[in-house]
């Protein structure tokens, strides 16, 4: 398909900066497969799910990967995005164009690393003197969260405000660190909300997928078909593959909170919509056409024009639905992206 099909315009002042206080304050917006969308709230959620409904959320950790850095002289700032080894991170560097193989730069709390390579997508790879946990020790002591660059902070970054973005960037279910970006949907989520959910009977099953920083970048290419997807490395253990399927054949609904889940349960179905345990990393590219397997609704937040993301809700939802959606989103004054605002997808031709 086109990518210019899933392009819109928003307005800069749809971008949200933080996130709603309380966190279950946020707006939601209910799309059902057809008829009328409804303006909600995040706290309205034990009115829209019952019993028939499970939760599947992500329980990955975000790491502070945000580092600020010193070639001699020269500053600059590097975003770590991916672990290659004990020792090693593919990361972005800004500016990076001046940084060599074998140039040795010292980190913020004395932290030193080698560049062993630059790579042709902008990317940079660091071998650091400290490896494995007292690598990970030293990020949480000296890195800064890794917000999307549509999220703006000052320039070298503020310790309260870095401080607020611990909290608020991680999720009340993040347990497993391996994250450089947040699932954002379970953002919104709190433990009063998911007692009250609870109440209603709506359950709750984890599984883990790691994000990474690919979420965020633009698809450069004219067709859908010369976008290679990035991969990302999910576990769905078999006890809650078991329960998973388990609903389903007692007459349940299993609800994706975040494109993330949705991905890990894609990824895991087999083509009957079985669920299978997971482990591994999944590349998984859902665009208008595919057929869904095992997931029934969606709860997720506003995303990128032209971005994989905005192409997988279309293929749920359907994309005349979504571009509607998002124009009502836009002109009722709803808030995009990672702090912003969030939606309830039924799938397209699902009247239940």
């Amino acid at each position: 398909m086109r990518v210019d099909l899933f392009d819109f315009d928003l307005p800069d002042h749809c971008i949200a900066q933080g996130p709603a206080e309380p966190r279950e304050s946020a707006r939601l917006l209910r799309v059902p497969a057809d008829g009328a969308f409804g303006d909600h709230r995040i706290a309205d959620l034990p009115s829209l799910l019952d019993d028939r409904d499970l939760l599947v959320v992500n329980d990955t950790k975000v790491i502070p990967t945000r580092l600020d850095g010193r070639r001699g002289q020269a500053g600059f700032e590097a975003t770590l995005i991916e672990q290659k080894s004990g020792d090693s991170w593919d990361a972005f560097a800004r500016p990076g164009k001046k940084l060599r193989v074998g140039d040795a730069v010292l980190f913020a709390g004395e932290l030193e690393a080698t560049v062993v390579d630059k790579l042709p997508d902008g990317r940079v790879t660091f071998r650091f003197a400290l490896s494995d946990a007292d690598l990970r020790d030293a990020l949480w002591r000296h890195g800064r969260m890794p917000l999307p660059p549509y999220i703006k902070r000052s320039k070298g970054g503020d310790a309260d405000q870095d401080a607020k973005d611990r909290e608020s960037y991680q999720t009340v279910f993040a347990e497993r660190e391996g994250a450089v970006a947040a699932p954002t949907a379970s953002l919104h989520f709190t433990p009063p909300l998911l007692d009250a959910l609870a109440d209603k009977g709506v359950q709750t099953v984890r599984l883990t997928l790691h994000v990474g920083a690919g979420t965020f970048l633009p698809v450069k290419v004219e067709d859908t078909a010369e976008h290679k997807m990035h991969s990302e490395w999910a576990h769905l253990p078999a006890e809650a593959a078991q329960r998973l399927n388990d609903h389903r054949r007692a007459g349940g609904r299993i609800v994706a909170v975040g494109t993330t889940p949705m991905r890990t349960l894609e990824s895991a179905a087999t083509p009957d919509g079985t669920i299978r345990p997971f482990e591994g990393d999944t590349d998984i590219f859902i665009t208008p056409g595919y057929r869904f397997r095992a997931v029934d609704r969606l709860m997720t937040n506003f995303h990128l024009p032209r971005s994989t993301l905005f192409m997988l809700v279309s293929a749920f939802a359907g994309l005349d639905r979504m571009q509607a959606a998002y124009a009502h989103a836009i002109r009722t004054g709803y808030r995009f992206y990672s702090y912003g605002d969030g939606s309830l997808l039924d799938r397209a031709g699902d009247d239940t």
